[in-house]
């Protein structure tokens, strides 16, 4: 199939959460598999594109945008697997140093932004002729793409038979603009409805997306389910309710090829789950790193995210101390808030030797916390899919998760089923649950023996994206399949 895959941020371009590692490696995984796969996002502010061989595409088109019509052009670069990236440029909207917002917030021209990116994809589909079968497409910033399918576009024989997925990431992330920024998407009013693009007086580009996508999918079973719910449909659990017959949950994967702890380049000693020794290694060279006090703490755990509060830092908060009490040593490494690096710098210093804390994110030395330490920490309010405890599992690296979305779909519990444990789960949002799982935890690692055999129940589960990609395939068969016999 010829496969258009769409997404606001793709590593190495740019990248703000898993949806960046999402677009860089599972349309790879489906072009193994013998499709025709082109990713396309903007061009943003980004110091480090500039060594990633980009170069500039002869074809420019217009995109309207209200009264304005931005002047586009079109950069390529190919990815280490052979799919080329596609990047739209316009230095008006996307020359600037966030994706979607600096220190200070989100862009106020978020809407103009993504409005236009939406429509730059498919005037670019036009413009190289790329007639693709397939439009995929992730998030609120791309959900546009899906109705001008089928209004602006439909009637261009290029694109008349094409037929759109939507991926939800995170429900709680919508697009909401005010309704006056309708006439920057050059739609009729009469789409202004609740059967539509309006949500409570607003234009909502995620409710666009589910409305208007032929198939939708989101990122884990249990997440599919949640959304149905007023706690984590934000609102839009009838639009979900309504499109479930569309509805699919096609769990995230990893790249084998760079998280496997057997040829990390960037760890001081390659292991495996037949020889476990070099973790031992890659614990010490930790504990160097971040000046551990490895007999105070003979523990290490792990704690990898974006320091907001979904991802458990107010628990995290509660829980320190009662976790610090333990023998464990705490590594924290994201960037979020002032508030909270502040906070996690002063219990740094009030925990010296026993808690260290890197900010921002470093992808190389993100690899050498999971393989160094022995317990990743996700209690996160809700959770999609996640990636870090797909990594840690790979790597021996045992998760401590909240029973929700994707964290519950990937780790089973190991007082739940002794023998093929790989992990342990806790229910209630709360510090106290969080300090009793670490609890559990703690308990088992004094036994070895029982430590290692879920480490490596966890290091032989297979999440790859080629596992992932097989089943987006029969997403995109029964998108066609579906439009076929309208």
């Amino acid at each position: 199939m010829k496969i258009v895959f769409v997404s606001p941020e793709v590593a190495p371009f740019s990248k703000v959460g898993g949806l960046a590692d999402v677009a860089r490696f599972l349309p790879a995984a489906l072009a193994a598999r013998g499709h025709d796969v082109q990713v396309v996002t903007p061009y943003y502010l980004n110091p480090g594109t500039e060594a990633l061989s980009v170069t500039r595409l002869p074809e420019t088109f217009e995109v309207p945008v209200s009264w304005k019509r931005h002047q586009t052009e079109i950069l390529s670069a190919e990815n280490e697997n052979g799919v080329r990236t596609l990047l739209i440029n316009c230095a008006e909207l996307f020359a600037r140093e966030g994706v979607y917002g600096n220190a200070f917030g989100d862009y106020e021209d978020n809407a103009e932004r993504f409005i236009y990116f939406s429509r730059a994809v498919v005037e670019l589909c036009l413009a190289l002729e790329l007639s693709p079968e397939v439009i995929h497409v992730h998030d609120w910033p791309c959900g546009l793409i899906p109705v001008y399918l089928k209004t602006l576009y439909q009637d261009l024989a290029p694109l008349r038979d094409t037929v759109s997925v939507f991926t939800v990431h995170n429900m709680a992330s919508q697009g909401l603009f005010w309704h006056f920024d309708m006439p920057l998407t050059g739609l009729g009013w009469d789409l202004f409805h609740s059967e539509a693009l309006e949500f409570f007086g607003k234009i909502n580009l995620l409710k666009a997306g589910l409305v208007f996508a032929d198939k939708v999918t989101t990122v884990s079973p249990t997440y599919a389910q949640e959304i149905l719910t007023p706690e984590l449909g934000y609102g839009l659990e009838g639009v979900i309710k309504n499109r479930q017959a569309d509805l699919s949950a096609v769990l995230n994967g990893v790249d084998y090829h760079i998280w496997d702890p057997g040829g990390d380049s960037h760890l001081s000693c390659a292991y495996s789950a037949a020889n476990l020794s070099g973790k031992e290694q890659c614990r010490e060279q930790l504990a160097r790193t971040f000046k551990l006090d490895r007999q105070a703490g003979p523990m290490t755990v792990a704690f990898i995210t974006r320091l907001v509060e979904r991802k458990g830092l107010d628990i995290l908060q509660e829980a320190v101390d009662d976790l610090l009490a333990l023998p464990v040593n705490l590594v924290v490494m994201g960037h979020g808030p002032d508030k909270y690096q502040a906070w996690l710098f002063e219990e740094a210093r009030r925990h010296s030797g026993r808690l260290g804390v890197q900010i921002p994110y470093q992808e190389s030395l993100a690899h050498q916390i999971i393989a160094g330490s022995d317990v990743l920490l996700m209690p996160s309010r809700f959770e999609p899919c996640g990636l870090e405890q797909l990594y840690a599992l790979r790597y021996g690296t045992v998760p401590i998760v909240r029973d929700t979305g994707g964290l519950k779909d990937t780790v089973t519990d190991v007082d739940a089923d002794p023998e093929r444990g790989t992990g342990f789960l806790f229910s209630d949002y709360s510090a106290p649950a969080l300090a009793r799982a670490l609890n559990r935890a703690w308990q088992l690692f004094q036994n070895r023996s029982r430590w290692e055999q879920v480490m490596k129940n966890g290091m032989a589960r297979n999440y790859s994206w080629d596992v992932a990609a097989e089943k987006y395939e029969q997403v995109y068969l029964s998108a066609r399949d579906a439009r076929a016999g309208r």
